[in-house]
């Protein structure tokens, strides 16, 4: 993959605070609102709406923040995002996507066997308080899965890449690199466990991106694990007898 951003003086010093924010005050911010999701999940029904809500905000308001800085930059094209088709053709395209999809479908249908079997999912108690119960809240997870598909691939893989390389002089490959670190304290409130698996997925989204030079598919696979993850795998049938208390989510 060869991008080659130049960033007006301005939006790169605009983009200090951005990247400062996403670093280190998001991070911190998000495991708040989830600490307090996770007090308030039983007693509250409206709470994980709520949250979904203010994080979906979040989330458009800041991909809206990076694209105005690259607009501000003549030097800087939606290649350079990685906000055009990959090459290879509609039927390729359509390949990758359906096989993506099967892929996540047959991994959808293990954990659901593990699942009735009464054996914790890997990786869920990261995130258990974000699972949804009622209506309301699976469209809030639906919302919140396809708005992380699109947002943080534009914004962390996309803008970030983009960054490290046409500010900092990067090898796209470090850029990305950096990128991912980024990426992967956003999900600090998911504790180091959690982090371990948003590490792998984010290497693998991003080695999608730097293939291809194009976003469309990791924003369709992140968008896909993260419906499985929130809509489509059910908490462990406990047997009867069992402790059936909430799982206790990993914190940081």
């Amino acid at each position: 993959m060869t991008i080659s951003p130049d960033f007006s003086t301005l939006a790169a010093w605009l983009a200090a605070p951005l990247v400062a924010y996403l670093l280190l005050l998001a991070p911190w911010l998000g495991k708040r609102s989830y600490d307090r999701l996770v007090r308030r999940r039983d007693g509250d029904p409206r709470a994980l709406v709520r949250m979904f809500r203010s994080w979906i905000a979040e989330s458009w308001g800041l991909m809206a923040v990076a694209l105005a800085l690259a607009a501000m930059s003549p030097g800087v094209g939606l290649a350079d995002l990685g906000l055009v088709m990959p090459s290879g053709g509609g039927s390729w395209i359509i390949g990758m996507v359906v096989g993506a999809t099967i892929g996540l479908v047959i991994v959808t249908l293990v954990l659901r066997s593990r699942a009735k079997s009464g054996r914790d999912i890997p990786g869920q108690a990261a995130f258990s308080a974000m699972l949804p119960r009622t209506t309301a809240e699976r469209w809030a997870a639906a919302a919140m899965a396809v708005t992380a598909g699109i947002c943080e691939e534009v914004l962390y893989r996309g803008f970030l890449i983009a960054l490290g390389v046409g500010v900092l002089g990067l090898d796209v490959k470090v850029a990305a690199g950096a990128a991912l670190i980024i990426f992967v304290a956003g999900h600090w409130y998911q504790g180091w466990k959690g982090l371990l698996m948003v590490t792998l997925a984010g290497c693998g989204l991003t080695a999608l991106y730097l293939a291809q030079g194009s976003l469309l598919l990791p924003i369709v696979v992140h968008a896909l694990m993260d419906l499985r993850g929130l809509l489509f795998v059910p908490t462990p049938e406990r047997p009867a007898g069992a402790d059936t208390g909430a799982v206790e989510p990993v914190r940081g």
